[in-house]
Order: C-alpha cells, then structure tokens, then sequence
C-alpha cells in the first residue's frame, strides 16, 4: 500500500467518516484515496473552522475528529481549531502538508517548521513518511483518547504520499485506562467529618459517562450540586440538589451555599474552566480526577487520581449517615439564579429571546454557543436535559466556534435538531461557513444576537471605568436581506416578531438564519467579569 491509501484505510477501519479541512495540491493523492474508502472530506471556508469540526466531532462520538491543511498558511489557520482541542479536551488528530526533508531548511514558499507551531497546542507533533506510518497513526489515535484527551499532530512531507510503506507496524498494547481510585486514612477524615460538603462536577466526569452513578449517589446522600459551564446536562435544573452553574450569569448567588459549606468535593472537575482558588472559601477540598491537577498552594487540596467510574459507590459509605443542609437554601439559591431569566422587560433583550427558545425549540435539541456574553447567559439559563446537548468552548474560549461546532453536530447526530445562537461578533468571523452548511444541505437554525457591538468587552470596559473603545462593530443593519450566500434571513426586532419567526420552524428545511436585533442592557446584570 501508498501512505496515501494506508491511511485511507486505517481511518476507515476506526469508525472515520468525515476529514474536515481545505486541500493543497499535496493532499490530492490522499483525498482520492479517502473518497474510494467512502470517507467524505467536508471542505470548509476556514481552516480553524475545520479544527473546531474535528474537536466537536471528537467530543460527540469519542472517535478523533479528523482535520487536514495545507503547508504555512493553512497551518496556522487550522491551528486555531487545534488549540481549542487541547484546553477543551477533545481528541482530534490534525494533519498537515510539509515540504521534504530536503527542502525543511531552505527558503521555500509556504515553509514553516509546523512541528515548532504545533508543540505547544497538541499533545505531541510528529512528521510522518514511509517508515514508520504505521506506528505513527497507532500512536495518534491511542494517545489522541488518552486522559485528557487532546490533538495529535502528523506531519505528513509533500513527496510521500505515493511512496509504499514499509515495516510492519507496532503491536498494539493492552489497554488499561486509569488505574482505580483508592481510599485512604486521610480521606477517610475528611469525609467522615464533613457535615455540609458540596459536590463540584466538570467535564471529565462528562467523558466517564457516570452520570446515571451522579444520580443514584444523590437519591441516598444529597448534596448540593455545582456544574462547571461544560458540565452543563450532569444533573437536571430542577433536581432538588442542583444550584447553577460556575462562572456564567449570576453566579455569585452561589457564595449563599459556597460559604456554607465545609468541604467540596471535586468530580472531575477540570480547572482549565474556571480555578478553584476563583470562588473556593478557606475549606478542604477532594480532587477527584483522571490525572493530576496542578494547584496553587493556598488550596488545602486532597488529589485522588483514577477511574472515576465506580468513585461514588466507593465513598458513600465512609461519609456520615446524614448532613446538616437546609434544603431551603438550596432550593433558595437555586431560585434566586433562576428568577433573573424570568423579568419581563419592555426592551428586546436576551431573556425575551431565551423565553421564546424555550417555549418554540424541541427538547432534544443540540444548542451549539459562541463565545460572548450570551454564552455566559445561555450557559446558566438554557434547560439542557442531557450532556452534550448543549456545546461551547470554555477551556480555550475562541470566538468563531458556534457556527462550525453546529455544522458537525447535525453531521455527527443526523436526525438530531440542531441551532447555533452567536453573537454578531462570532458570526463575522465565521459566517462564510454558511456556505458549507448550504452546501451539505444542513438543517440549522442559525440565531444571530445582533447588539452591533463586543458586548463582553464593553461591560468589561465599563465595570473597569474605561469610555467603551474598540467593541462598535458597525451601524444599522448586520445582514439586512433576505438571503445571505444563499441561506434564506428573518429579521426581529420584537418578541413577537421572533415567535413568529420560529413557530412552526421545525424540522428546518436546510439552513438558516434569523437575526435579531436586541437591547443588550439585560446582560450588565447578570454577566460576571
């Protein structure tokens, strides 16, 4: 076999069905290749946005999203979705063109060391040939799954595809995942002792799929409960022990059981979302998680490292027959974060839009946020039934996600509805992927907020007394037709116009888009900064 076709036919052997990306002319051989093994190659408008394709298809379905790029250029575009794979956790492998060994020190057009531009953004960088192809992609995709998951990088020189390859290729070891937690004394002490310990949950306990465990630990021992932002669908909002989320909208409400409480207890919670040493009071706190956790030392942190499969049935007999919480402050808090969706103001704002999401979208939508202030508010309001049903970027944060993440989610879940709701500032970034989502035919509700400004940064500038400078995106109108490249435009200025807009809106038919034009004053009372 070529390389071009050993690869075609590893990923088709592991499940692949898709590599996003924008081809070079040395990436023919290898999408000729794909093509007959009936793997589709969705070309993109952007390279990052293909990098954010294969990070949601890889948290999606647990098989590494495949994306692919050209040499300079198109690496350093495609390395914007990498990025967001690394500090979201998302198993992807990212190949790219390089030129030969003989030209990678020569002034030639388009050369770059990719392997100096992706070591710090992906779990290791590798150029691939001939010789070791196979051992190469073996170790991309066992370590790409590998706690935390994250991208691999292939160097893929511009003269091998074609060439046949050689050896015989690595045996593939026996794999164990994370040893099982223990218990120890110390533990012990902390657990038996603690009278009001509130749980913590992010988003590694969402990949150990131990929700179901999350669930039966409350029914015999309940705690308050705390999501991190990716976390969001671990436990339902009306569960009597959910409070609300960290970090988004109004989450200050939540000091009311934070500083009531005498232990928290981490489960798989995962700082590169929000640190602890952010909202922790002076309280011991048990860290449970798949790999070790740097903290800083003003955090009396008990790390226990494992599978977390299994954690809660562990320690539920070492903690007390019962605890001291008034469910009342709870049920308190819970209600004092959730009333703040529910004013009804003159103004078209965001909760005017969320009510009306709620009452005209189904339940099992995939909702898919861009970065802004809107993530914060939709990241605490919108009713997520279960994870991953609602998709963000919290660890690396990029503008430009939401319309790209939506795209792979309706590839990935056909059948599923799927929406995007962006701010006018992501949109701009990656709204020429409204012509990927034309061309596959894709049914998405794209929700444009259009507030004609960086809202996040102006409330920023505002709550640090600086005149807003640099966030006016522009005047009148965003799109302002009734198509744009081709996808059919509502426009909305009012509630009803917007329930009007989406009654009877699904299934969608194709692509589209709905702009609504809103007062953004709603978020100065409910975004943290």
């Amino acid at each position: 076999m070529t390389v071009a076709q050993y690869i075609a036919a590893e990923l088709k052997s592991r499940g692949i069905r898709y590599v996003f990306g924008i081809p070079g002319g040395p990436s023919i051989p290898y999408i000729d290749e794909l093509r007959k093994e009936g793997i589709e190659f969705i070309l993109t408008s952007n390279e990052a946005a293909a990098g954010i394709m294969a990070d949601v298809t890889g948290r999606l379905t647990g098989v590494p999203g495949i994306c692919h790029a050209t040499f300079g250029p198109g690496a350093t575009n495609l390395a914007t979705g990498v990025g967001g794979a690394i500090l979201d956790r998302s198993p992807v492998i990212a190949m790219t063109s390089e030129v030969p060994d003989k030209q990678r020190s020569r002034t030639v057009q388009m050369n770059i060391d990719h392997q100096q531009l992706f070591e710090p953004i992906t779990k290791v960088t590798i150029r691939a040939d001939a010789g070791n192809i196979r051992e190469v992609l073996t170790d991309a995709f066992e370590l790409a799954v590998e706690e935390y998951p994250g991208p691999v990088h292939i160097g893929l020189p511009s003269d091998q595809a074609m060439k046949k390859i050689a050896g015989t290729g690595r045996m593939k070891a026996e794999k164990t995942g994370p040893e099982k937690l223990s218990i120890d004394t110390e533990l012990i002490d902390l657990l038996q002792y603690s009278r009001k310990p509130v749980m913590v949950i992010g988003l590694t306990a969402v990949r150990a799929g131990i929700r179901e465990e999350i669930y039966d630990f409350l029914e015999e021992y309940p705690v308050p409960v705390i999501l991190t932002p990716m976390a969001k669908g671990m436990v339902h909002e009306e569960h009597k022990c959910y409070c609300g989320v960290l970090f988004h909208a109004a989450s200050g409400r939540l000091d009311a059981v934070i500083n009531e409480s005498d232990l928290v207890i981490g489960i798989g919670y995962d700082p590169v979302e929000y640190n602890y040493e952010s909202w922790m009071h002076d309280v011991p706190l048990i860290h449970f998680n798949t790999v070790y956790t740097d903290m800083p030392e003003s955090i009396p942190a008990k790390q226990v490292v494992g599978n977390l499969t299994g954690l809660l049935e562990m320690i539920r007999p070492v903690l007390g027959p019962a605890n001291d919480w008034d469910f009342e402050l709870i049920a308190d808090c819970r209600k004092d974060i959730q009333a703040k969706a529910g004013r009804t103001k003159k103004s078209f704002g965001p909760f005017n839009v969320l009510r009306v999401m709620k009452e005209q979208l189904p339940e099992d939508l995939i909702l898919c946020l861009d970065v802004g202030s809107h993530i914060h508010f939709f990241g605490q309001y919108w009713k997520t039934p279960s994870p991953g049903q609602l998709l963000m970027t919290n660890g690396w944060s990029g503008m430009g996600f939401g319309i790209p993440a939506a795209i792979s989610a309706s590839l990935n879940k056909p059948g599923k509805p799927v929406a995007c709701v962006t701010g006018d500032g992501g949109f701009l970034m990656m709204c020429g992927e409204m012509i990927t989502a034309r061309r596959l035919k894709l049914n998405i509700l794209f929700i444009v907020l259009a507030d004609r400004e960086l809202n996040l940064i102006k409330i920023k500038e505002h709550r640090l007394k600086v005149d807003p400078c640099a966030v006016e995106l522009y005047d009148d109108m965003l799109i302002g037709e009734k198509t744009f490249l081709g996808v059919p435009v509502i426009s909305c200025d009012s509630e009803d116009s917007f329930r009007k807009a989406l009654s009877g809106s699904y299934p969608v038919s194709g692509p589209s888009i709905i702009e609504l034009y809103i007062d953004p004053s709603d978020y100065y009372d409910v975004i943290n900064t």
